[in-house]
């Protein structure tokens, strides 16, 4: 009841407009809501960039002397390649240039080998004995200017050496020439030498 004095050793009942004593609990607060975060938004040409610190520039530094090694390395192998392929080429050109020489060499060394036919005038192959200055002369017969003349039924028949041609007795030759190439090395379809191989030597017979 309102007005009624508390009971000495009672505590006052609730609600009774008791007032908490010094050694009653304080009552806890209630928890603050939670700061919600925040977002910084940077303007083009107005946010300054955070300068880097020192773990990133160090970072930043051992990633670039690092790349430059690389790039050294690499500069270094390649030219490594570079000298051994030029060493390489050199080498194949000088020995493709000894071959070279030493063919044209033994090319020039080497008489040119060819057969020569023995024809009458009108190119016909004949037996070879009728361009044989031994068998001509013991037959009657004579050489000269190249040509060579044998006695025949109507008079002296006139032969000579075809070089280079081809064709068998009786035929027509066909291709060669009439005037003996210097330095090659002739001999007759028999096998035997009109001219030896070399400038200037000549055999013992022929034309």
């Amino acid at each position: 009841m309102p007005g009624k004095p508390p009971v000495p050793g009672k505590p006052p009942a609730a609600g009774e407009g008791a007032e908490p004593g010094p050694d009653a609990p304080e009552e806890p607060e209630p928890p603050a809501p939670p700061r919600k975060g925040t977002i910084r938004y940077q303007e083009p040409g107005q946010t300054v960039p955070r300068p880097p610190t020192l773990a990133e520039q160090r970072a930043r530094q051992r990633a670039e002397d690092e790349e430059r090694e690389r790039e050294r390395v690499a500069l270094e192998q390649a030219e490594r390649k570079s000298r051994v392929r030029r060493r390489v080429l050199i080498g194949g050109g000088v020995t493709v240039g000894v071959v070279a020489v030493l063919a044209v060499a033994y090319a020039a060394a080497k008489p040119k080998q060819m057969t020569a036919h023995c024809v009458s005038k009108d190119q016909v192959v004949v037996n070879e004995d009728y361009c044989d200055e031994n068998y001509v002369r013991s037959h009657g017969g004579h050489v000269s200017g190249g040509f060579i003349f044998l006695p025949g039924p109507g008079g002296m028949t006139q032969y000579h050496y075809n070089y280079g041609g081809t064709g068998a007795v009786g035929q027509t030759v066909s291709g060669g020439s009439s005037v003996k190439p210097p330095g090659a090395e002739i001999k007759t379809p028999s096998g035997k030498s009109i001219q030896r191989g070399g400038f200037g030597v000549k055999g013992s017979s022929g034309s």
